[in-house]
């Protein structure tokens, strides 16, 4: 299989010639394989394993997104990754990057939202003159 990993603003990794990946989902991990049926996943923050001969397997923290498998190709897209060998430090950057991120993005959708609420309220003021 060839797997592709894009991040918003370039392509994190192309690997070719893999034999497996592993990724999780909210509904818990799962593995492909290269004859698995095409399918699409949303990823949650977490560990992408794949598996290569020259390389053995390789772990990915990755932040959520999307997987689309199609015939050989393996398609992962998501908003943050970094490659690493040691699966503590790996799984220490989810939490600390990724989840901090998010908590952070929903801070400031919230903050959004209120502005939205304000400004429909002068809106509606205003047309009521």
């Amino acid at each position: 299989m060839n797997l592709r990993i894009l991040l918003p603003a370039q392509i994190f990794a192309e690997i070719t010639d893999v034999s497996r990946v592993v990724a999780e989902t909210g509904d818990g991990s799962f593995g492909i394989l290269p004859r698995r049926l095409d399918c699409v996943a949303v990823l949650c923050p977490g560990i992408l394993l794949y598996e290569n001969e020259r390389e053995g397997e390789t772990y990915i923290a990755v932040d959520e997104g999307i997987l689309i498998k199609t015939g050989s190709q393996v398609l992962v897209s998501v908003r943050n990754a970094i490659l690493g060998r040691d699966l503590a430090q790996l799984r220490s950057a989810v939490q600390q990057e990724f989840l901090t991120l998010n908590e952070h993005e929903k801070n400031l959708r919230s903050t959004l939202r209120k502005m939205e609420s304000g400004l429909m309220r002068r809106m509606a003021v205003f047309q009521d003159e």
